[in-house]
């Protein structure tokens, strides 16, 4: 049985991070590229070919990376490649070309991969190591590349993928946050592909599918093989697929194809790729189940995803705002769109509402001398003095969250909104005290991440803390059709208090919950093991306000599975997560690293403290390095082969002959184009909701 039990808080605080763009559409500063001294003496090595697979079947996302560099020099290089990590993502699939031989990576402890990379460098032998900087970025280092030569490399990831109130999303990071000072004022980065680049998507969906759309990339073509198969496609041929509208279901095939074809251009790396997919309205309330379970073998691996029927009623209410606003010099570009964003939101909140605002940089002030009415003459006195101000110094977080909090007026319902580039330099910036800080206040806090790079760890520990939620905002993101989710969620009560109890089939080491409260369109996901066969009782229940609510259905677990080996890793990476947040938190000690590390070692994903090494099969050997993710990669290419070739339309649910909902699952109209930063404080300055406990939210 897993119970899983958490208290209800009662005030709201979003949380939008912002990055080194002004507008969504915007380059960032750095982006994902070949890194090279600042002060070298040698052309710096090119991007000569860049080639993105992606696999989505229904939760489970796969993206492959084959990448060529090129060495123009008289010298032999080093070439080392940096990207930003994505989301939730388990690097699993390291290979480097040997003697034209693919070589698998394996995971080995970090100090012992860079010890065996660099005796092989020094040997003027072939070698290659990927390894993760922290939260910030995946970097990878692949010797020699030979003067006038190239080599070839090949990254593949997996990831969890989700629905939200019939939005499915999927983000490859290119661009950098630009927060990583040190990386930056030593490395410049070459991130341009000079000659092939290529995106390509494969969907594949249990529901119906009714429309999909890339923003801000032009060329791409959206391709539609069936209701619950899509795909993207997207290079720099010169192609130009004519632009969809957001979610246009009249999208032929036709119009999709319709590209004009012109010599190849540099295409570069600095853009995220972004793309949302729509289910049809209307879908059940479902539960779906995916699992793994090898030939004799007795324990097996699953994947259960919940998504609720829309149960949950609105709330309303009045409110006090207080706008936690970032001025230090990491805005800067940004901060008068920033302003003047503000501005427009103040002047829709209706007459009887009080707003303040807060800055802080080195230090935090009170520009607006406590509350004032929401009248045009004080919002405009107000943030002229804030646009006066100007920006600078660093990033005293802590600081301005503690203001903001001892500003809050115990008497009225108060919306709070903090906007910040997410990473904390100046002050306290140690996570025990930004959760201590939380829990003095009862504070409900929406983080929405802007960019890559982001302290996630930071962000994600204070939301689960505060049992709100966490939601990642790409720099290419259709922002709009973000914030009306969100919009969504914070008008409407939540779940919470949740249990789930699965009963009939033997089930352990389950993941937790990722979210303490349920909103409004939000799916839960569980990762276990299962031993048997057989079908089993699945019981979610929880608290809506104040009445017990309870949701029943039967799942079955099948005696042999062999399509998604990849969940073994997902679990694996599900554990480590939490694992590394407890350490976060609590601070490091040798019993949670020994079991990050074994968990890492046995299921072959890179973290914090180990990596993945490429040397040739005879040095493997030479240092005792069983070639496990060698044949655990044979196993997952087998079965994604399988997949591949199979053409029947997916159906994972689970519940089909006892529905465990009456109703339809939310569903959401999307979004319009892409938009600046500034529209996440226009629309979240309305749905950042404190309500007392006598509303029962």
């Amino acid at each position: 049985m897993l119970g899983i039990k958490h208290v209800f808080k009662t005030l709201s605080l979003a949380t939008v991070t912002l990055f080194a763009s002004t507008t969504i559409v915007t380059s960032d500063a750095t982006a994902a590229g070949l890194l090279t001294p600042v002060h070298n003496q040698y052309q710096p090595l090119s991007i000569k070919s860049h080639d993105v697979t992606v696999t989505i079947h229904d939760s489970l996302a796969i993206t492959q990376i084959d990448q060529v560099f090129a060495n123009t020099n008289n010298q032999t290089l080093e070439a080392i490649y940096s990207f930003p990590v994505p989301e939730d993502a388990a690097l699993g699939g390291f290979t480097y070309w040997i003697n034209g031989v693919a070589v698998e990576g394996e995971v080995v402890k970090k100090d012992t991969a860079e010890t065996i990379y660099q005796s092989q460098k020094t040997q003027g032998k072939s070698a290659a190591v990927a390894e993760r900087d922290a939260y910030k970025t995946f970097d990878v280092k692949v010797y020699p590349v030979q003067p006038n030569d190239s080599v070839k490399i090949q990254l593949v990831y997996f990831q969890q993928q989700k629905v939200d109130s019939g939005i499915g999303r999927y983000v490859y990071p290119l661009g950098d946050g630009g927060v990583d000072d040190t990386k930056n004022s030593f490395w410049s980065r070459n991130e341009t592909v000079d000659e092939r680049f290529s995106f390509k998507l494969d969907l594949r969906s249990s529901y119906p599918i009714d429309g999909m759309r890339v923003p801000n990339q032009q060329a791409a073509q959206i391709l539609n093989t069936g209701d619950k198969d899509w795909g993207v496609s997207l290079d720099n041929s010169g192609g130009l697929a004519n632009a969809s509208q957001a979610f246009d279901t009249q999208t032929s095939n036709a119009e999709s194809e319709h590209v004009v074809n012109t010599a190849t251009q540099p295409f570069t790396l600095d853009k995220d790729i972004v793309v949302y997919w729509r289910q049809v309205p209307n879908l059940p309330g479902s539960v779906d189940l995916i699992s793994y379970k090898g030939a004799d073998k007795k324990q097996g691996t699953f994947m259960l995803t919940i998504t609720p029927g829309d149960d949950l009623k609105p709330v309303l209410g009045q409110r006090d705002w207080v706008f936690i606003i970032d001025k230090s010099g990491s805005m800067s570009g940004k901060f008068a769109t920033l302003v003047e964003g503000v501005r427009q939101g103040l002047m829709r909140l209706p007459a009887g509402d009080r707003f303040r605002v807060i800055t802080f940089n080195d230090h935090a002030q009170d520009v607006s001398n406590g509350y004032q009415p929401t009248t045009q003459e004080s919002i405009t006195h107000v943030l002229n003095v804030l646009e006066q101000g100007g920006v600078s110094g660093g990033t005293n977080l802590y600081a301005g969250l503690k203001k903001g909090l001892l500003s809050l007026d115990a008497d009225r319902t108060s919306a709070i909104m903090l906007v910040t580039d997410g990473v904390a330099n100046v002050g306290v910036k140690e996570k025990k005290r930004f959760l201590a800080l939380l829990d003095k206040h009862d504070v409900r806090l929406f983080s929405f991440v802007m960019g890559n790079s982001a302290n996630r760890p930071l962000l994600e520990g204070m939301t689960a803390r505060s049992h709100g939620f966490y939601a990642s905002i790409s720099n290419s993101d259709d922002i709009m059709g973000k914030i009306q989710l969100a919009t969504d969620k914070l008008g409407y009560q939540s779940l919470r208090d949740i249990d789930i109890d699965i009963s009939g089939v033997k089930v352990t080491d389950l993941t937790s919950i990722d979210m303490p409260s349920i909103y409004r369109g939000q799916q839960i996901s569980l990762l276990g093991h299962y031993y048997g066969e057989g079908k089993a009782k699945l019981t979610l229940s929880g608290l809506i306000g104040d009445e017990k609510v309870s949701y029943k259905t039967i799942v079955n677990f099948s005696q042999h599975s062999d399509i998604y080996p990849e969940l073994a890793r997902l679990w694996a990476y599900s554990k480590i997560k939490s694992l590394e947040a407890l350490s976060d938190y609590l601070g490091n000690d040798s019993d949670s690293e020994q079991a990050i590390t074994d968990l890492s070692m046995a299921y072959s994903i890179v973290t914090k403290q180990t990596s993945l090494l490429v040397v040739e099969d005879e040095v493997f050997k030479q240092h005792g390095i069983e070639q496990v993710n060698k044949l655990r990669r044979g196993i997952e290419k087998k079965a994604a082969s399988a997949r591949k070739a199979n053409t029947r339309p997916l159906n994972h649910r689970a519940d089909k002959q006892q529905p465990m909902y009456n109703k339809s699952r939310p569903s959401s109209g999307g979004g319009g184009g892409s938009v600046s930063a500034v529209m996440v404080l226009l629309l979240l300055s309305i749905i950042a909701i404190r309500r007392r406990s006598t509303i029962g939210y």
